[in-house]
């Protein structure tokens, strides 16, 4: 195991070397000029010349590219062009809310949609089983961000506990003042603000985990050790639960961590919608206003969290079936 980690860490530097490229390639061949975004339509030439050269956008693409990615691997993201602050401090002052938001929609998806899966393998071609998939379809095909309006429309504009933007204290902060003040309203309040983004988020992950997972049950139920199991006069619940469950999580663990890393790279309608102060938002800003440092730094710790998170839905394979070894 440990030999197989060590060797997908060092598939991750092409990997992100490669990401790299493209993102700087795109952002700086795109049309339009930060620097004169920066200083208006009224700078003088020699005004645009002489801040092309402090953040060196004078010298040629390849030079530009090999001193901001030396940086980047030493931890140096750059200076955001429009905030004069460092990326780094910008992005993980940021990324707190996009990881929350992302956790509390893989929470809901997956405490929904592992037991709607299992209750319709179960009920196979029954009404129930039916309207499961039904929902699930409904689920898959609704986009995030209609979610999202539909959600503030008809949801929070008529519950008022319910705030419509924004973000107040974490969900970690309400914990920790819940068990050193024994004050349970900051998580409370956290739970208010993140609950519809969660579920805009989440719901077309639910699902997605609701139909593999039922479609994984009985791939697995029809299994001679099952019929086996069942022979021996096990309770329904105990082969179920214990025998085949366990083995149809194999696929719906490879779609949560990759629906997890989809979720931190790809929230940005959601956390647009909602006003949700996380990464993906900040990214978009900086796109509109061509802040490149900005917008690569971005852009790469989010591949970085992408790759990291499949390292550990691999890991959890071990964990899951310990007959799994990686040599």
């Amino acid at each position: 195991m440990f030999r197989y980690i060590v060797r997908r860490l060092i598939q991750m530097i092409p990997l992100l070397n490669g990401v790299s490229i493209i993102v700087f390639l795109l952002g700086h061949l795109a049309p339009g000029d930060p620097v004169r975004m920066l200083l208006g339509e009224e700078a003088t030439q020699e005004d645009v010349e002489r801040l092309h050269a402090v953040y060196g956008f004078d010298q040629p693409l390849p030079v530009q590219y090999f001193r901001w990615f030396s940086r980047a691997i030493r931890g140096d993201l750059g200076v955001s062009i429009r905030q004069s602050i460092p990326v780094s401090k910008l992005i993980f002052e940021r990324l707190g809310a996009t990881v929350e938001l992302a956790v509390v929609s893989v929470f809901i998806a997956v405490l929904l949609g592992i037991p709607l899966g299992l209750f319709a393998s179960t009920r196979r071609g029954s009404i129930w089983d039916y309207i499961t998939m039904v929902i699930s379809l409904l689920g898959v095909s609704m986009p995030g961000f209609w979610l999202g309006l539909v959600l503030l429309s008809y949801v929070a504009l008529h519950v008022s506990w319910l705030p419509m933007f924004g973000r107040d204290v974490s969900i970690m902060t309400g914990l920790v003042t819940l068990v050193t003040k024994f004050r349970a309203d900051d998580l409370i309040n956290a739970f208010r603000f993140i609950l519809l983004p969660a579920l805009a988020l989440g719901t077309s992950m639910m699902a997605i985990i609701a139909r593999l997972t039922r479609s994984s049950m009985l791939e697995v139920l029809s299994k001679d050790y099952i019929r086996t199991a069942q022979a021996k006069g096990l309770k329904k619940s105990v082969v179920v639960v214990k025998h085949a469950l366990r083995n149809a999580l194999k696929p719906v663990i490879t779609m949560v961590g990759i629906q997890f890393g989809a979720m931190l790279g790809g929230a940005v309608v959601t956390e647009t919608v909602f006003a949700w102060p996380g990464v993906g938002r900040l990214v978009i800003n900086a796109i509109t206003q061509r802040d490149f440092p900005l917008v690569q730094g971005g852009v790469l710790m989010m591949a970085l969290i992408f790759t990291v998170v499949n390292l550990l839905v691999d890991v959890c394979y071990a964990l899951v079936n310990p007959r799994i070894r990686y040599e």
